[in-house]
């Protein structure tokens, strides 16, 4: 299985968290686009403030591998206007590809219609600039229950709001990478969350991202259904090698 073809590979640290400067922060970056460049990845995965100066890069190689940004990183309370101004910031920047981080903290408090303006209004956004667009859920947070209803109610308002022919680019995506766990809880995918995900999402597409450290957990993942994988070690992943750390 050529689980390159799969993989977002992945650096969202900034500077303050991985405690590196500005500089080494940006080479970084590089360092993931030119890995992705050797092994063919689908995309890179990185900050907003990199997307502009990476895909002009990647331009300069003649490359199709896509720049991926995250949105209202990583606890996802910020405000829909907020999101949409980034959001549009990384669109004029060349991206191709958003993660919105859900208000997640909303919809465990029972504001259905806050998330739901934020994943359609969002969503229109990156449609309407043929953009493709995932929904971070943050699994770690929610429980099995909270897992089957934001999943299912992302399929029906999508159903309810855009094209047939828009639903494979419009993905549920489980984690961030980001959330802070206890007692060795993982804060990444989990093939039990990924599959309650694919059992209600419908005709959306998924994405598991974080948690994913082996060959074999990829092709496992690849083989229930998800349609991409977002890690900090795409590399180890292609050399049949296990994770060490990260995302």
């Amino acid at each position: 299985m050529e689980i390159n073809k799969y993989l977002d590979s992945t650096y969202l640290k900034t500077p303050q968290q991985a405690g590196l400067s500005e500089e080494e922060t940006l080479k970084k970056v590089y360092q993931l686009t030119d890995e992705a460049l050797e092994h063919n990845f689908f995309e890179v995965m990185i900050r907003p403030d990199y997307v502009k100066e990476i895909k002009d890069y990647l331009k300069s190689k003649n490359s199709e591998i896509k720049v991926g940004t995250v949105i209202g990183f990583h606890e996802g309370t910020a405000s829909t206007a907020d999101k949409l101004s980034e959001a549009e910031k990384a669109i004029a920047d060349g991206v191709d590809e958003l993660d919105y981080v859900v208000n997640y903290e909303a919809f465990k408090a029972g504001n259905t219609d806050l998330v739901k303006n934020e994943f359609v209004e969002g969503t229109k956004l990156a449609v309407k600039n043929g953009k493709i667009v995932k929904w971070i859920i943050e699994i770690a947070a929610l429980t099995d229950e909270q897992i089957v209803d934001i999943t299912k109610n992302m399929r029906i308002w999508a159903e309810e709001n855009f094209g047939e022919n828009d639903f494979e680019n419009i993905f549920v995506k489980s984690s961030t990478g980001f959330y802070p766990t206890e007692d060795g809880k993982p804060n990444g995918a989990t093939f039990e969350g990924i599959k309650l995900m694919l059992e209600n999402s419908g005709k959306l597409s998924v994405k598991a991202a974080g948690g994913v450290k082996t060959p074999a957990d990829a092709e496992k993942m690849i083989t229930m259904g998800v349609r991409r994988i977002g890690t900090s070690s795409a590399k180890a992943l292609v050399s049949n090698e296990k994770a060490k750390d990260g995302y």
